[in-house]
């Protein structure tokens, strides 16, 4: 039994050993085995940031553009607006599109178990869909009032005097040169020489000078088959082809022609024919 102690003594401390060095060295293999997997999943985990970094970024950039468009369009919405309120004649301060609309309301709890937050994404598509209605509705309105306007102004209504009274009427009368009856296709304003002579609607101005019985004269063409004479002028302000607004100073009162003091006389046409200009000189304005 010594004997085999003695013996086996050595040969179990061998054993002992070799299988520590074999255990160590499978120790140092996994660790690293290990190590290297560790780096692969790192590697693999920061291609997956970068990736998300880049289409964090992507989204952003996008967000950042459809948010200025968004703000591009609300300033055209609060230009179109002002414009609306002038055209409107509204009182100053009963639509201010330079401040923000008044708020408010009593404060009730939400049920946040209940609440889910909308997609930024879609929230600021829908916004954009209702910016662009409000932009069609309101430039159908302005459409809408620049050609109620427009009609307002090719409108013959008025007198085509500032100051002045009417002298003469339309139709039969004594004239005033042979004293027998004659036809008077027109009424004359009798006035200040030099007075101002405006335009009852807007229009072409297709004659303006000198013409036999009429002296210095003016004609405006106002379109749909109407059309103004203005007649016996000291001086006319304005030339054939020139655009004339609605009530605009056109010529100044004078005695040219066959006149027997400052006044303007004035006709209206219709179809080519005389009519009676008082139904337009007593016209409501619209």
């Amino acid at each position: 039994m010594l004997s085999a102690c003695i013996v086996g003594i050595p040969v179990g401390a061998a054993t002992l050993t070799i299988s520590h060095l074999l255990n160590k060295q499978t120790n140092d293999v996994m660790s690293a085995d290990s190590a290297s997997a560790w780096n692969e999943s790192l590697q693999e985990q920061q291609v997956l940031v970068d990736e998300a970094k880049y289409q964090a970024e992507k989204k952003l950039a996008a967000l950042t553009l459809r948010v200025a468009e968004l703000q591009a369009r609300l300033v055209r919405l609060d230009a179109l607006g002002e414009r609306l309120t002038t055209m409107a004649k509204l009182d100053n301060g009963e639509f201010d599109f330079s401040r923000a609309p008044a708020l408010g309301g009593p404060e009730q709890n939400l049920d946040e178990a209940d609440f889910t937050a909308p997609d930024f994404q879609q929230m600021l598509e829908q916004l954009g869909e209702q910016i662009e209605d409000r932009q069609q509705q309101l430039d159908t309105l302005e459409a809408l009032m620049a050609k109620r306007k427009l009609q307002n102004d090719v409108f013959l209504a008025g007198r085509p005097i500032k100051k002045g009274w009417m002298s003469s009427r339309y139709g039969r009368r004594s004239d005033p040169f042979s004293g027998r009856i004659a036809w008077h296709a027109g009424v004359d304003f009798a006035g200040k020489k030099g007075a101002d002579i405006v335009a009852v609607a807007a229009g072409v101005v297709t004659w303006s000078g000198e013409r036999y019985g009429y002296g210095e004269m003016v004609e405006i063409n106002h379109g749909n088959g109407f059309s103004t004479r203005y007649a016996h002028c000291k001086e006319n302000l304005v030339k054939a082809g020139d655009v004339v607004k609605k009530g605009q100073v056109v010529a100044l009162m004078g005695s040219s022609g066959r006149s027997t003091g400052p006044h303007v006389h004035f006709e209206v046409y219709k179809n080519g024919r005389t009519v009676d200009p008082a139904t337009y000189i007593h016209r409501a304005s619209r």
